[in-house]
Order: C-alpha cells, then sequence, then structure tokens
C-alpha cells in the first residue's frame, strides 16, 4: 500500500472513531428520555390510583350556574345576579337549600363575601328532609359565618354550637373568603382560605340531636338586607 492511500485509510478510520460516540450519546440520550417518558406514566397512573382508592370522583359539580334546583324555606330571599353569577341574602332566618340530589359523602368548595360588618349565615351539610319548619337546625350541623361574634362557637369557622374554629382563618369585611369543607363517614373537616379550621368526628351536640349519613346543602339568610354574598359553589361527591 503506497503513502498516500495509507493517508487515505487513516483518515477515514479516524472520522468513523470520532462519530462513534456521537451515535453512542445520541442513543443515550433516546433511553434517557423514553425512561422519562415511561416514569412520568408511571407516576401518573399511580397517582389516578391513589385518587380512586381514596374514593374521589373526577367530576366536580357547579351547582350555582343559576337557581335551577334551588329552593328556598323561611323569611326572607336570595337574589341571583346572573352576570356575577353570584346571590346575595336578604332578610331571614331562611334557608337556600339544593333540592337535586343529597349528598353523603362529599367536597364542598364556595366563596363567600361578608358587605357589612352584622352578617350571620352559614352552611348546613347533610339536612336530612325537605325543611317544611324549622327542625332541620337539630338534624343538620351548619359550618358558620359571622366575623363578630365573641362566642368562638358561633364565630367564622366554628361549626355551630359544636365546636369552634382552631383559630380566625377570615379575611377582612368586603373580602372574598374562600371555604372547603368536606364530609367523609362522621369525619368533617373546614379549610378558611388554605388553613385548616376543623378536624372533627362529629357526633350529636349543642342544637344537633342526630347526625344524617346524607342530606341536603343549604345557605342561611338570618337578617337584614345586602347581607352575605355567595358564589362558585362546587360540589365533588367521594365514594
Amino acid at each position: 500500500m503506497n503513502r498516500a492511500c495509507k493517508k487515505t485509510f487513516f483518515t477515514h478510520k479516524r472520522m468513523t472513531i470520532m462519530r462513534a460516540p456521537s451515535d453512542r450519546n445520541k442513543k443515550y440520550r433516546q433511553m434517557q428520555i423514553v425512561k422519562i417518558v415511561l416514569l412520568s406514566i408511571l407516576i401518573f397512573s399511580f397517582n389516578v390510583q391513589a385518587q380512586e382508592d381514596k374514593g374521589v370522583s373526577s367530576e366536580q359539580q357547579n351547582i350555582l350556574s343559576s337557581k335551577k334546583g334551588w329552593n328556598h324555606y323561611g323569611p326572607g330571599y336570595f337574589v341571583f345576579d346572573d352576570e356575577t353569577l353570584t346571590i346575595q341574602a336578604n332578610g331571614g332566618m331562611g334557608l337556600f337549600w339544593y333540592s337535586k340530589k343529597k349528598y353523603s359523602n362529599f367536597i364542598l368548595e364556595l366563596d363567600y363575601m361578608s358587605p357589612n360588618p352584622k352578617v350571620n349565615s352559614g352552611i348546613f351539610l347533610r339536612i336530612p328532609e325537605v325543611p317544611v319548619n324549622n327542625n332541620y337546625v337539630t338534624k343538620a350541623f351548619e359550618v358558620q359565618i359571622n366575623d363578630n361574634q365573641l362566642n368562638p362557637l358561633h364565630r367564622t369557622g366554628a361549626v355551630y354550637d359544636a365546636i369552634a374554629a382552631s383559630h380566625n382563618a377570615f379575611k377582612p369585611m368586603g373580602e372574598w373568603n374562600h371555604m372547603k369543607i368536606t364530609f367523609v363517614g362522621n369525619r368533617l373537616f373546614v379549610e378558611l382560605n388554605g388553613e385548616q379550621v376543623i378536624d372533627w368526628n362529629v357526633e350529636p351536640r349543642g342544637k344537633v340531636v342526630s347526625v344524617a349519613d346524607m342530606g341536603y346543602i343549604g345557605l342561611q339568610n338570618h337578617h337584614g338586607k345586602n347581607s352575605i354574598i355567595f358564589k362558585n359553589i362546587f360540589v365533588k361527591e367521594l365514594d
């Protein structure tokens, strides 16, 4: 083999050696991408299974897109605003309750705002029967909304007359608050503006003489004009 041929041969060989690491790196990167994708799928599947194990439904129902399905018992009324999709309480004491369905285990989330310092309202849970008199207050617990109450059992975040909130987590008058209520079996959790204020194994206490396994959800209008305002009411059923 002459010198020119040798030079060509070694140059070609050298180029082949230089390309080899690049090919290996490319295959390595491809394998890493495949691993990441498979790991992501595995994590997603695990999270879905974990959610199913907890009994969490995949659907969250907006029950305040209109007043359809809502009924009112007692004095006073609620005004629905078609533009802002809010409802505002007037007068009372009455109950604005969602009649389409009874709920057993569920997560209820909503926003509310107190436009004046005298606001007194609450969210009733598992009202066992259609309200035809005031006896519903002895059969369903109420998560209280009343920022100015001196009695902790009657202040915002408390389960009325039963257990006080662990601390005050409500915002100043005129600001929107977010409340999340989780009711599973006899376990009740209340979060206010992202802070847990109630974790309680419910039992008959205060005005409530019996605890229902299932019932309606209701909003209280207690007294006064242009009182509490609610919006974004969502329910997620749990198995």
